[in-house]
């Protein structure tokens, strides 16, 4: 997994894209990368890099798939990366942990910042730090 990670991520990469996320599902049968850009996605990226991936990925004949999926990390992506935090500083994102803190596993607050590995949130006025690998699941929270 982590050499299809590694494969998948260069080359998304080399064309320009930052890799958000990977989904492998179905047995492995199922490649699904959500791939982002500053000033977003649109359908012919993801057609490209579908295109070149599918390229690369025939040629490494030990990696065995049933289908691609590319697409943008919509407006609820899925925060993974340490980058990730600092990227969307100012934006307000739900953070789901392993472990409790102050009896809390889920928090919805404004990102603050990462300091010492540790995730800056400020919900409702309290600021609360979180270890990044105490973090299980964290997405954007769009506002409409």
């Amino acid at each position: 997994m982590a050499d299809l990670y590694g494969l998948i991520e260069k080359t998304v990469t080399q064309l320009g894209y930052e890799l958000a996320d990977l989904e492998v599902s179905n047995r492995g049968k199922l490649l699904r990368l959500f791939i982002d850009k500053p000033e977003g996605i649109t359908i012919d990226d993801c057609v490209l890099v579908s295109n070149q991936l599918g390229n690369v990925l025939a040629v490494e004949n030990d990696i065995d798939y049933d289908r691609l999926e590319v697409s943008s990390p919509g407006l609820d992506r899925a925060l993974k990366k340490e980058a990730d935090f600092i990227r969307f500083l100012e934006s307000k994102a739900t953070v789901k942990v392993r472990m409790p803190i102050e009896g809390r596993k889920n928090f919805l607050g404004v990102l603050k910042g990462v300091e010492d590995g540790d995730l800056l949130i400020d919900v409702e006025g309290l600021v609360f730090k979180i270890d990044l690998n105490n973090i299980d699941k964290a997405r954007l929270a769009p506002e409409f």
